[in-house]
């Protein structure tokens, strides 16, 4: 089963992805990691990549089009995978469609509101890599699991939470339209407990 997760930043893509890949046993492949894993590498794809990514700019096109095709040619995506992250746009969905049969879009729908405050409300501790949100902290600003100060990232604050969401709108949105006529979207309510949202995109799953 062949699977695109799509929705905007903080839907839940990531959450559902490592869930789906558990129960499915299929691989998630998210770009995201794969740039973070060679800039941590310093691979020359890393290299390559590091100053766009510091800037906060998207990778070219047609170099993540690339590492996807790549990826899914490896012998653990013979069964299946699920792309988190890729397409974001139209011009990807059409490459991916060239060497890949999709079977499903998956789209998780969460309000704007949710969104922001979902990601607005994250912190994150620079010592254990933990990431956290308001709603469980009680109000204080010491990690729970290493005791390091907490803080809020660049991409978790407000304003860069809501241009983010406006990216979002202006190139990844069109990719509902262009799935819904391939008859392959579908929408899933994407709030609620993580559980009660796994459930729902298996109901579908199942059908």
């Amino acid at each position: 089963m062949n699977i695109v997760l799509l929705g905007a930043p903080g839907s839940g893509k990531g959450t559902m992805a490592q869930k789906l890949t558990g129960e499915l046993n299929i691989p998630q492949i998210s770009t995201g990691d794969i740039f973070r894993k060679n800039l941590r590498e310093e691979t020359p794809l890393g290299l390559q990549v590091k100053d766009i990514l510091n800037s906060g700019g998207l990778v070219p096109d047609e170099i993540t089009i690339e590492i996807v095709r790549n990826r899914l040619a490896e012998a653990d995506c013979a069964n299946g995978y699920i792309l988190d992250g890729f397409p974001r746009s139209i011009v990807q969905a059409k490459a991916l469609d060239s060497f890949q049969n999709i079977d499903f879009a998956i789209n998780l729908d969460v309000d704007k509101q949710t969104i922001v405050s979902r990601l607005s409300g994250r912190r994150f501790c620079p010592n254990c890599s933990g990431t956290f949100h308001v709603s469980t902290l009680e109000n204080t600003t010491v990690c729970p699991v290493c005791g390091g100060t907490l803080i809020i990232r660049k991409d978790d604050s407000e304003e860069t939470v809501l241009e983010r969401f406006r990216v979002y709108e202006t190139t990844t949105l069109p990719l509902i339209e262009y799935y819904k006529a391939q008859g392959k979207l579908v929408t899933v309510d994407g709030t609620g407990g993580i559980d009660v949202v796994y459930r729902r995109i298996m109901d579908v799953l199942h059908k």
